[in-house]
């Protein structure tokens, strides 16, 4: 027979599901349910990495592990000793879903689809007896003596005897009132991970165009990243942008998102080495012209662009390059300004930086420091990482350690 204890997690994310699933695979006696505002369920697995669900990065070095995160990396530092990237494989493969590793280190089902995945965490919860309460938005959880009191937007109310909050990040501050309500500080949420927008500007006409390498920096900060760049009809976008855009996030945030850009395109070659290899073109290449072909690696257009930008002739032969103009071309391939104005967030897979403030949270056991029986897990915390796996590593992270500790004090208390 199963005993009074309850458990209710509120939010059916990845974070949601991992750790409802595991305090009822470790506590069989606990009731669990998950509570989701909408009408589905892990609908950002299903989206995320092109539909192919990037679960975690293949770097089981903790020590590089968790410098991936702009905001929570030292309190993750902790909660990594207990379930990290390499858990998470195993827990996966432990439920026959293999994650294979790509050059880049993301790791995904070897099945290429993030349906896998959904598929795992549904299965897991109809083992466990996991309940699901969908199109339910929890608007306040009122702790009364050895229990909580849970209402619903609708009027429903709930109780439970310990509670998960998994909702993950809300956008807006006055969202996360109802958490604020209950005496736990917000640090307010800005976005991350987001693309950067060029208004009118002659690049756009090199719409499609990626290059695998590139340095940016935000001019005037030390924020600056390397990784491939995508230029977009919009302005620029791609793996480089993106990490760029979380580790400055509150400082773009507080200029409104109007800043300058600094693009090195040849980040191989110091300045030096760099005015030493257009000398010598001048010299090894003195009669074709200048913009015949592309001598570093990216297309024919972009090398054309940079030369228009400059005003200097594509049919001007090398010879006849000034030093003046050499000048130029080192100063335009290595330190290209771009004035950035406004951003483009991805909606249905946004990351915002902010959340619950992590010195109320216990790192060993994800508990509130503040309400007993109250837990949290996933980026409802103040905890976000860069592209590549690393916000899902922590959601699994943090929802299996909340899941532990759950379904040890429920079995302690039965």
């Amino acid at each position: 027979m199963r005993n009074s204890k309850s458990l209710i997690v509120i939010g059916g994310g990845a974070a949601g599901f991992f750790c409802a699933v595991n305090a009822a695979r470790m506590n069989p006696d606990l009731r669990v349910m998950i509570v989701e505002k909408s009408d589905k369920v892990l609908s950002k697995v299903k989206i995320s990495g092109g539909g192919r669900c990037n679960v975690t990065h293949a770097c089981f070095e903790l020590n590089q592990f968790f410098q991936y995160y702009p905001r929570g990396a030292q309190f993750l530092k902790k909660c990594f000793h207990w379930f990290n990237a390499k858990h998470t494989v195993e827990w996966f493969k432990e439920r026959h879903v293999n994650l294979i590793a790509e050059p880049d280190g993301r790791m995904f089902s070897d099945t290429n689809t993030s349906q896998t995945i959904i598929d795992c965490l549904l299965g897991e919860a109809k083992r466990y007896e996991v309940n699901l309460l969908l199109k339910t938005n929890i608007i306040k959880i009122l702790p009364v003596k050895n229990y909580f009191k849970l209402t619903a937007v609708n009027g429903k109310e709930m109780v439970a005897d310990y509670v998960c909050i998994t909702t993950g990040g809300f956008p807006k501050l006055l969202q996360w009132n109802w958490l604020a309500d209950i005496g736990h500080t917000i640090v307010p949420p800005v976005p991350s991970l987001f693309t950067f927008n060029l208004s009118s500007h002659p690049i756009h006409e090199l719409t499609g165009i990626s290059i695998p390498a590139v340095a940016i920096k935000i001019n005037g900060t030390k924020w600056k990243q390397t990784g491939p760049l995508l230029i977009t009809h919009f302005g620029f976008s791609g793996p480089a942008i993106l990490k760029l855009s979380a580790w400055g996030a509150r400082y773009l945030a507080e200029k409104n998102y109007v800043f300058d850009l600094l693009i090195n395109w040849i980040p191989e070659m110091n300045e030096q080495v760099l005015r030493n290899t257009l000398n010598g073109f001048r010299m090894n290449a003195s009669r074709q012209m200048i913009g015949s072909k592309c001598y570093f690696s990216f297309p024919l257009r972009l090398w054309l662009y940079f030369l228009e930008q400059i005003h200097l002739s594509p049919q001007k032969k090398w010879a006849d390059i000034s030093n003046h103009q050499i000048n130029q071309l080192v100063l335009k391939l290595q330190q290209d300004k771009y004035t950035i104005q406004g951003k483009t967030t991805f909606k249905d897979e946004f990351v915002t930086a902010g959340g619950i403030d992590l010195s109320e949270v216990d790192a060993n056991t994800l508990a509130s420091k503040k309400i007993p029986h109250l837990f949290f897990a996933g980026e409802v915390l103040d905890i976000d990482g860069i592209t590549g796996g690393f916000n899902f590593q922590s959601a699994w992270t943090t929802a299996f350690m909340a899941a532990k500790a759950i379904a040890a004090d429920s079995s302690a208390s039965a």
